[in-house]
C-alpha cells in the first residue's frame, strides 16, 4: 500500500513565529500587498501569558512600547505595564490589522531547495504538510532553550528544581526556603517576588550589573533613550562584541518602578552567594565572589549616573543635582558551599538564561556557538531573515522600541528580493 503524499503549496513568504516580531513583519508585507503566511506553534503573542511571572512588569517605560501603525496611548507613559495589560495592549494591536496566522502549526524542519527557495516541514493536528517559500522569516525569539547546569541532574531529587520561564507565583512552590540561581533580570526580579511575598531567599550572584530606576528627575531609560545608545548599530557600539555579551542590566517596574537593591535585601534577611559553580546530592558549591559581583553591579549603575550628568552637562539641561549610590551592606565572609536541607531549601528557580535551538534550519547561516550569523537579520543564506533576536541591529532590538525598524528593515529586504522595492511605510520611528 503506497503512502499518501502530503500536498506541497507554495506561497513567496514564510514568518516563523507568531510574536509580535513576527507580526510586525506581517503587517509591513501586509500593507504592501506581499502575500504570506505566518506560522506559529501556539497562538500570538502566547508567551506573555504563558512564560511571564504573575507579578510581572515591564522594566522599559511604557512610552518604549511602539509596534507598526501603534504605540502606547495610555494614562501613564513614565510606567510599566504589567503582564496582563500587555497582553491587553497587544490585543489592541492585534485588532487593527487581520494577519494571515496560522497557529498550532510547528515548523519542524526548514531546507534550502536548491539556490534559492525553501521547503518547510509543517505539523499540525491535521498531521503533516510541506509548503515551500522564496523568503522565509524565522521569528521564533531570542534563544529558546531554558539553560540549566550538567549537574542539576545530580541534586538531591527531594529538591524541586524550575526554570524561570516556569515560575509564576510564590504559591506554587513547595513551603520552605528557594534558592534562585542567576541575578539577571530574571533572577532579581523572582528573588524580590519570592522576598515580598515573605518566603526566605538563598540567591546565587551572577556578573549582571545594575541600573538605577529614576536619576535626576527622569526615569534612566529615558535619558538613554535621548543620549543614543539604543539606536547605536551594534558594529560601532562601544565595547564591541563583548558589550553585547553581557547580561542586561537588573531593575523593576514593578509599584511604578524602583531600584532592585541586592544589598537591601541582604540586610532585609536574603542570603547571597557568589556564582554557583558545581553541585552533588545536597551540596551546593559557590565561588569567592560575591563583594566582587555586587561592587561591580554599584559600579556599573554609578557609571550610567556619570554618563547621564555629562549629558545634561553638556546639553544645559535643567535637572536636579548628581548623586551616588553608596552600599547599605556589605558580606562579613564569602560563603563557599550551602547544604540545602540545612537550609531548608525546597525549591531551586534556575534563571541563568537560554541558549540557541536552530537545529531544525538545514542551512550553513550560524556560528560555532549556534547563533545566527546575520546584519540586520539578513542572513549571506539568500532568502534566509531573521527578526527579534537580541543585537540584530541595535540594544534596542529585541525591545518594544527597536522592534518596528528591525521589521520594516526585513519588510524591505524581503520586498527588494521579490521584485517589489520601495515597500517603506511610515512607523513610529
Amino acid at each position: 500500500m503506497n503512502t499518501p503524499v502530503p500536498p506541497v503549496t507554495h506561497i513567496p513568504v514564510a514568518i516563523i513565529g507568531g510574536g509580535q516580531a513576527g507580526l510586525s513583519v506581517s503587517w509591513y508585507l501586509g500593507h504592501a500587498d506581499i502575500e504570506h503566511v505566518v506560522i506559529e506553534s501556539q497562538t500570538a503573542v502566547h508567551a506573555w501569558t504563558s512564560k511571564r511571572w504573575d507579578n510581572f512588569t515591564l522594566v522599559t517605560p511604557n512610552w518604549h512600547c511602539r509596534l507598526p501603525g501603534y504605540a502606547y496611548e495610555g494614562p501613564d507613559p513614565d510606567g510599566f505595564m504589567t503582564r496582563d495589560e500587555v497582553v491587553d495592549w497587544l490585543g489592541g494591536w492585534l485588532r487593527t490589522f487581520a494577519p494571515p496566522l496560522r497557529e498550532h502549526t510547528t515548523v519542524t524542519r526548514l531546507r534550502q531547495t536548491g539556490d534559492t527557495g525553501f521547503e518547510l516541514t509543517l505539523q499540525n493536528a491535521g498531521g503533516h504538510e510541506t509548503l515551500t517559500c522564496d523568503q522565509v522569516v524565522v521569528a521564533t525569539g531570542g534563544y529558546p532553550l531554558p539553560v540549566v547546569p550538567d549537574f542539576a541532574a545530580s541534586l538531591d531529587p527531594a529538591v524541586a528544581q524550575i526554570h524561570s520561564e516556569e515560575y509564576f507565583t510564590p504559591d506554587q512552590l513547595a513551603a520552605g526556603a528557594v534558592l534562585v540561581v542567576g541575578s539577571g533580570q530574571s533572577g532579581a526580579q523572582i528573588a524580590e517576588d519570592l522576598h515580598l511575598a515573605g518566603r526566605q531567599v538563598h540567591l546565587a550572584l551572577g556578573n549582571a550589573p545594575r541600573v538605577a530606576r529614576t536619576y535626576r528627575g527622569r526615569d534612566c531609560m529615558t535619558w538613554l533613550a535621548d543620549m543614543g545608545p539604543y539606536d547605536t548599530p551594534a558594529q560601532e557600539y562601544p565595547g564591541g562584541k563583548a558589550a553585547q555579551e553581557k547580561t542586561n542590566h537588573y531593575v523593576t517596574g514593578r509599584d511604578g518602578g524602583r531600584d532592585v537593591d541586592l544589598r537591601q535585601f541582604a540586610a532585609e534577611g536574603m542570603t547571597l552567594y557568589g556564582k554557583l559553580t558545581d553541585g552533588n546530592d545536597a551540596t551546593l558549591r559557590f565561588a569567592p565572589t560575591l563583594a566582587s559581583s555586587l561592587d561591580h553591579a554599584d559600579s556599573v549603575y554609578n557609571s550610567i549616573c556619570s554618563d547621564i550628568d555629562r549629558y545634561i552637562e553638556a546639553n544645559g539641561i535643567d535637572a536636579p543635582a548628581p548623586s551616588r549610590y553608596e552600599p547599605v551592606w556589605t558580606p562579613a565572609h564569602e560563603p563557599t558551599d550551602l547544604d540545602l536541607g540545612d537550609a531548608g531549601i525546597t525549591t531551586i528557580v534556575w534563571a541563568i538564561g537560554y541558549r540557541p535551538d536552530y537545529r531544525w534550519i538545514e542551512a550553513s547561516a550560524f556560528d560555532g556557538a549556534g547563533r545566527p550569523m546575520q546584519t540586520r537579520g539578513v542572513t549571506q543564506v539568500p532568502g534566509l531573515n531573521f527578526v527579534g533576536l537580541p543585537w540584530m541591529h541595535t540594544w534596542g532590538s529585541g525591545r518594544f522600541l527597536g522592534i518596528d525598524r528591525d521589521a520594516r528593515h526585513i519588510a524591505e529586504s524581503v520586498g527588494a528580493a521579490l521584485g517589489r522595492p520601495g515597500i517603506r511605510l511610515a512607523a513610529n520611528q
